[in-house]
């Protein structure tokens, strides 16, 4: 048996929910979220540095509001279809994405995670060496600026839910669009009935921070789970879903409350390999499949290295920092420009094969341009 039948076969076991377990998570999620939330605008009368403690709590919860939302989207949380599709739906409008858009990207995600000619739906824009060298200087002073840690994790949750989500995305199926306008008229009248009710100085104090942390968090979690040196990226002919989902994802490896509030998806290697385990299987099915202990292991600690991982080098097959990655354009040139030399003086027997190898090397590396 194939290692990729046998990590199937460890994995089936687990792909099927348990619906009191689902009705169990939903009520340790939503009603701690909800009572801290109270607990942070009650506190405002106290102090503010209080106020952001729970609002810090709060969006824990938020953050696990979304994981079970995520489930709903792969529709391994309940059994009933139209159960995920309700569920899924109203913890969209409380975590601000809508369901059936973010459902079809995230599934596009999985079916090309790792896949150097499938990039641009539902993941991280991402550039490798080459294509950094050859873009244009708009081009990489906008890659910068993405790329950078303040801008991706301290506005991107508000680029990505206040603006990227409000929209429908060119060419999206009816049931998309219906869905997204329903999610943002849902917002707007559950805003407006809290702002009603509290004001909206306080309302802003609380669920800016709320907001703002869990989306940070869910932006960290999603960017270091594929964002480690010896990720995997393949261009399509090469490119495999298994190795994919063991070698593309990592096992982020938390502490036990902090993996609560993330509902498990720090074993994200599980989750890409087969995304109809549940949330809460994921630790059962990589235990139960001896494998997947050899998928990349990161902690607290070592996942801020991430940071400095700008560009995939195509050749060494890992990330690289922008310092290291202009290097490495700075060394090409100089090889191109020694090799260039030693053609010149090169016999003309010696120049026929040389051109032929250069041509097989670029074409395979285009092929991801």
């Amino acid at each position: 048996m194939s290692q990729t039948k046998q990590l199937r076969k460890m994995i089936a076991p687990f792909e099927q929910n348990n619906q009191s377990a689902s009705i169990r998570q939903l009520f340790n999620t939503l009603p701690p979220f909800l009572l801290l939330w109270l607990a942070a605008y009650a506190s405002l009368q106290v102090s503010y540095a209080l106020t952001l403690l729970f609002a810090a709590l709060s969006a824990g919860f938020l953050i696990r509001s979304f994981i079970i939302f995520h489930d709903c989207c792969h529709g391994s949380f309940f059994r009933n279809r139209r159960a995920n599709d309700i569920t899924g739906t109203i913890l969209g409008i409380l975590t601000m994405f809508p369901y059936e858009q973010w459902k079809h990207s995230h599934n596009i995600h999985h079916a090309g995670s790792g896949n150097l000619e499938k990039r641009g739906t539902g993941d991280m824009w991402l550039l490798t060496v080459r294509e950094y060298e050859e873009a244009s200087t708009w081009t990489k002073i906008r890659y910068r600026i993405y790329r950078n840690p303040l801008v991706l994790f301290g506005i991107g949750p508000f680029a990505l839910v206040v603006l990227g989500y409000r929209f429908n995305a060119k060419g999206a199926r009816r049931k998309e669009r219906m869905n997204t306008y329903l999610t943002n008229v849902s917002i707007v009248v559950l805003f407006a009935l809290v702002i009603w009710a509290i004001g909206w100085q306080a309302f802003l104090l609380v669920h800016v921070p709320v907001f703002w942390i869990s989306g940070a968090a869910g932006i960290w979690l999603f960017y270091v789970q594929h964002q480690f040196e010896d990720s995997y990226f393949e261009h399509q002919e090469d490119w495999d879903y298994v190795k994919a989902a063991v070698e593309g994802s990592s096992y982020y490896k938390l502490p036990r409350w902090m993996q609560f509030l993330t509902g498990n998806i720090g074993f994200h290697h599980v989750h890409h390999l087969s995304p109809r385990v549940p949330n809460y299987y994921l630790q059962q099915a990589h235990e139960a499949a001896p494998p997947l202990a050899h998928a990349t292991t990161i902690t607290l600690g070592t996942s801020l290295q991430s940071l400095r991982f700008n560009l995939w080098d195509d050749e060494r097959r890992q990330f690289v920092s922008f310092r290291e990655g202009i290097r490495r354009i700075a060394e090409g040139r100089q090889s191109g420009k020694s090799a260039g030399q030693n053609t010149d003086k090169a016999s003309p027997a010696q120049t026929i094969n040389p051109p032929v190898v250069v041509l097989k090397t670029n074409d395979k590396a285009a092929s991801g341009s």
